[in-house]
């Protein structure tokens, strides 16, 4: 089986690019299915279950992101296993652009849109910095100057992706992002052995184990303060 990663800020068209990108695997009848993971409310389950893909959603609720999908990527990973899919995409919101959800040996596409802003690229972290592919959206309502503007950003922060512009409401570039991601894509029989490309986003304070009070006084456990905040140059050395 397939599996493929698709990551990406909200509503930047990560629903919309599967969607019909997987219409053309199914023409070719491939088993396709998707792990839906979001934090407090998504209806995304319902538009793939209307084109005809299994879809199982997970909402992680208080818990990050991150840490809620490394936890359960076994499970859903063995649902579709049972589905005998070949390709088994899972979908996720990079909610506080410091987000990894991408193993070593599945695919990795990062998702970001047009309209978010010409410094987006390197605010996004290891979610962009360590994709094999970067897919961005919403081109038709930009000017073809700013897409290569928008596009040479996401080279600067990770010249070894592949980049492609889709639209995800006529499907204009998902025939070809097919093929590629089917040979991007190795395929897995499990994840054992299987590791992050880059760590989670460091946790477990006082804030974390449901802590409200302010003051140095309630603040224990992985805490930053502003002095020995991280550099940018600092971060970018640690993702390479």
């Amino acid at each position: 089986m397939k599996l493929i990663s698709v990551c990406g800020p909200p509503s930047a068209g990560k629903t919309s690019m599967i969607v019909k990108t997987a219409e053309h695997w199914l023409r070719c009848s491939l088993k396709v299915g998707v792990a839906k993971f979001d934090c407090l409310y998504t209806n995304d389950d319902e538009i793939y279950a209307r084109a005809g893909i299994p879809v199982r959603k997970a909402l992680s609720g208080p818990l990050c992101p991150d840490h809620y999908f490394i936890s359960n990527i076994e499970d859903v990973f063995a649902w579709a296993t049972e589905l005998k899919l070949d390709v088994f995409i899972t979908e996720s919101a990079g909610l506080c652009n410091r987000c990894s959800p991408f193993l070593r040996d599945a695919a990795a596409v990062c998702v970001i849109d047009n309209l978010s802003g010409i410094s987006t690229p390197k605010k996004i972290g290891p979610m962009l910095k360590t994709a094999d592919m970067v897919i961005i959206t919403k081109g038709d309502i930009v000017s073809q100057a700013e897409r290569e503007v928008f596009a040479a950003g996401v080279l600067a922060v990770n010249p070894r992706a592949e980049i492609f512009q889709v639209n995800g409401l006529t499907g204009q570039g998902s025939l070809e992002l097919a093929g590629l991601l089917l040979e991007l894509t190795g395929e897995l029989s499990d994840l054992a052995g299987q590791s992050l490309r880059f760590p989670m986003p460091a946790a477990v304070c006082s804030y974390c184990l449901g802590e409200t009070r302010i003051g140095v006084d309630y603040q224990i456990g992985n805490i930053r303060k502003l002095q020995e905040q991280i550099s940018s140059d600092q971060f970018n050395k640690e993702v390479d």
